[in-house]
């Protein structure tokens, strides 16, 4: 077995269980942080495959903005009674069953409108190599700089506020005095 063989195989059962941990852990934070450690599992795999780029855009995007704002999320909510909220009754069983029926259909037509198209749509791109990557990143380094720079300032404004909004009298997480 060579080093990169075991490489893959390592990284392949640390994001799987750690996908796993996502699903099972009771805690949501502890559940965040398995979550985390999939997409850094999976960005670990994408650069094993020499697609860097997707490694860093899958870092930076999922397990850095979208996890950040999921605990944020987290932190507004009375989990306790969030949960007894959306365990009870025989209707919304039967709404989370057809949930899930509607999104499994949802993912099997865009499987089936993407594996239908993929040959059409490579075809035309062989020539290019690292010149889209590389159009991208001019753009978004000079033309659309500020706009990330407002972006980042508001997800901290957000984070911010949303620990602010926490600890405030009445909000989900104050302490409280009896």
């Amino acid at each position: 077995m060579t080093a990169e063989v075991f490489l893959f195989w390592f990284l392949a059962i640390v994001t799987v269980v750690s996908a796993l941990g996502v699903l099972f852990m009771p805690n949501p934070i502890y559940s965040a942080f398995s979550l985390i450690m999939t997409m850094i599992g999976v960005s670990a795999l994408f650069a094993l495959l020499g697609a860097y780029f997707l490694a860093g855009v899958q870092v930076i995007v999922y397990a850095g903005a979208v996890l950040v704002l999921f605990v944020m999320v987290m932190m507004l909510f009375d989990l306790k009674s969030e949960i007894k909220a959306f365990t009870k009754g025989t209707l919304g069983g039967v709404f989370k069953i057809g949930s899930v029926a509607v999104l499994a259909g949802l993912i099997l037509s865009a499987i089936m409108v993407t594996t239908q198209g993929v040959a059409i749509k490579f075809q035309g791109q062989a020539d290019f190599g690292m010149q889209p990557t590389r159009l991208l990143g001019n753009k978004l380094f000079t033309q659309y700089v500020i706009i990330f720079e407002i972006l980042g300032a508001l997800l901290l404004v957000v984070a911010v506020g949303a620990v602010a909004l926490s600890r405030s009298k009445g909000g989900t997480h104050a302490r409280r005095i009896d």
